[in-house]
């Protein structure tokens, strides 16, 4: 099932974790081992969450590794969609499958 505009994994730790329970990006990136600009870059949406950040926040927040990089992942390929031009690419007729 597609979704639609799905949030940066930061958008998603700043509004269902980090401003309803008053916690700074500075605290959560010492609860997560990481230097505070690189949170920084992460909930500012100029960085993605990587396998290791999964890790971390999987460990000082709940949910998956696997679900922080879906996340990751849904709005990496929506971002594509908007911006990348398919129109020159044909598909391959084979003749087997």
């Amino acid at each position: 099932m597609a979704m639609h505009n799905p949030p940066h994994p930061g958008a998603f730790i700043q509004e269902v974790y980090l401003v309803p329970n008053g916690i700074s990006g500075r605290e959560l990136a010492q609860k997560l081992g990481v230097a505070a600009s690189t949170l920084n870059r992460v909930l500012n949406e100029a960085s993605a969450v990587s396998p290791e950040m999964a890790l971390r926040l999987s460990k000082a927040l709940g949910r998956t590794p696997e679900s922080w990089l879906t996340m990751q992942h849904h709005y990496d390929l929506w971002q594509a969609k908007k911006t990348v031009n398919l129109r020159e690419v044909a598909k391959i007729k084979f003749s087997f499958a």
